[in-house]
């Protein structure tokens, strides 16, 4: 447990803060946003680090390119996706893939038609009586 917190507690240049493993985005979905956003092949491996929590310099080194290249970048992504920081782009690309994939999952249920509400009663005239009712 020690070993793994220094591991995850680094100082200097490297990360203080741990940064979660795992998954967000399967390829299949990154395509999918790929496609939808019209983003180019190096955008969408920007896009992919910003969700997985990179800053831009970490972007710019693990991509090879210049920190102004990767700003360029987001730019573009974020006009496209029509976002202004990156946690709604994030949440921007969560939302899509959830709509576009979740829902065609979900058979459509079947719409009831409305019922049509009863009358309302009449309190203009007091009810009528057996008597009146007979006549």
């Amino acid at each position: 447990m020690d070993q793994q917190k220094n591991e995850n507690e680094k100082i200097g240049d490297q990360e203080l803060f741990y940064r979660p493993g795992g998954v967000l985005l399967d390829e299949k979905q990154w395509l999918f946003l790929q496609k939808r956003y019209h983003m180019t092949p190096r955008e969408l491996q920007v896009a992919i680090l910003i969700c997985r929590g990179f800053n831009n310099v970490e972007i710019a080194k693990a991509l090879k390119i210049r920190h102004g290249t990767v700003k360029t970048h987001l730019r573009n992504i974020y006009r496209r996706a029509r976002v202004k920081s990156k946690i709604t782009l994030l949440l921007r690309f969560v939302e899509d893939v959830n709509n576009y994939f979740v829902s065609a999952a979900q058979p459509q249920q079947e719409q009831k038609p409305i019922k049509e509400a009863p009358p309302k009663p009449s309190f203009a005239q007091p009810p009528k009586t057996i008597k009146e009712q007979e006549k």
